[in-house]
């Protein structure tokens, strides 16, 4: 990835130089020219930046010039979209982002299942862009067939299987949106939040690692089994960064379905969870009949991750990832802080 100044680094520059401007010297208002010039020709350099032909998924796409419109049916995107400070362009989202930041958007914005979006409705809109998720399709079925046939510029942006691929979507989303050094940015940031906190993880001995069950659902006497990220899941990947061996690593599924029997035989070290329908989960997880001997449940290692954080594949999943670090490993995270702590 070509690097590219960071424009909160050039703004911070060139606001510092402002606010001195009242005594400047004649070299101080010199510098202070260049500093601009120097943010207008890197601004000019990222919209030069050739626009995307294909989306993440593989489609052939033609993305417009100029986006102003922009509809997010992926709470991950619309989070981004909000970073990138262009959440005044949207026009419509899906009602998982609605419900999640609807106060960080415009008023009154049209919100879809994502599963079943209604196609004529979006089409309506006019939007220059479309993002989708994965999820959509899930079923088989290009639920956006009419929004695509209408010529709206449709991108898909299936769930990460990495950590990696998160940082390119990121990238991705930037260039559509002409907000390419904003974009590039954020990815850094995260890039390098991953390899520090890879860094410490990989540092922690073999034989203090310690054993992660993973669940997004906890069982119930109506549904005992539970939901996990299993082989090839940015999740997984995530949980072995920060030094702990998940316990469904070696599932096939990336989401596969685990019986309670199975997951109190697994005997984690630590439970993480980011079931947020189950009322106080981290006291209903402690209190299930029959984990009473699970090591976790005895040292009361048991732990609720935000699910906005970890479940939704964008920059913010650094976050996620902290937070389950500073809670397995606290001494060895200790020092380690948020890029995007909101």
């Amino acid at each position: 990835m070509k690097k590219r100044w960071s424009v909160v680094a050039l703004s911070a520059m060139m606001m510092a130089a402002a606010a001195m401007c009242c005594e400047a010297s004649p070299k101080q208002t010199e510098n202070t020219e260049a500093a601009a010039a120097w943010a207008a020709e890197t601004e000019a350099a990222a919209a030069d930046t050739a626009l995307p032909s294909k989306d993440p998924a593989g489609n052939e796409i033609t993305v417009p010039e100029k986006v102003d419109k922009i509809i997010s049916m992926a709470p991950s995107v619309t989070r981004l979209l909000i970073d990138l400070g262009i959440s005044d362009k949207l026009v419509g989202v899906d009602t998982y982002s609605e419900q999640y930041y609807g106060d960080e958007l415009p008023e009154n914005l049209p919100a879809y299942d994502m599963m079943q979006p209604d196609n004529e409705s979006i089409v309506s809109l006019k939007p220059d862009i479309v993002f989708t998720t994965g999820m959509s399709s899930s079923g088989g079925t290009d639920v956006y067939a009419a929004v695509r046939a209408a010529g709206i510029c449709t991108a898909d942006i299936p769930s990460a299987s990495s950590l990696d691929e998160i940082g390119e979507s990121i990238t991705f989303v930037g260039d559509c949106t002409g907000t390419q050094a904003k974009a590039e940015a954020i990815s850094r940031d995260y890039s390098s939040a991953v390899a520090d906190i890879k860094k410490i993880g990989d540092g922690i001995p073999k034989e203090e690692r310690k054993s992660v069950l993973y669940e997004i659902s906890t069982p119930t006497s109506d549904s005992p089994a539970i939901y996990s990220a299993g082989k090839d899941t940015y999740i997984t990947e995530a949980i072995t960064d920060i030094g702990a061996v998940s316990l469904t690593a070696d599932q096939e599924d990336a989401w596969p379905s685990i019986s309670e029997e199975a997951a109190i035989a697994m005997n984690p070290d630590v439970i993480l969870t980011t079931d947020n329908y189950t009322k106080d989960v981290v006291d209903t997880l402690l209190s299930l009949t029959g984990w009473e001997n699970v090591t976790a449940v005895k040292n009361k290692d048991v732990y609720y991750i935000d699910a906005n954080l970890l479940n939704q594949p964008n920059q913010h999943v650094v976050s996620a990832m902290i937070d389950m670090a500073k809670d397995i490993y606290p001494e060895a995270y200790a020092g380690m802080e948020d890029p995007f702590a909101q």
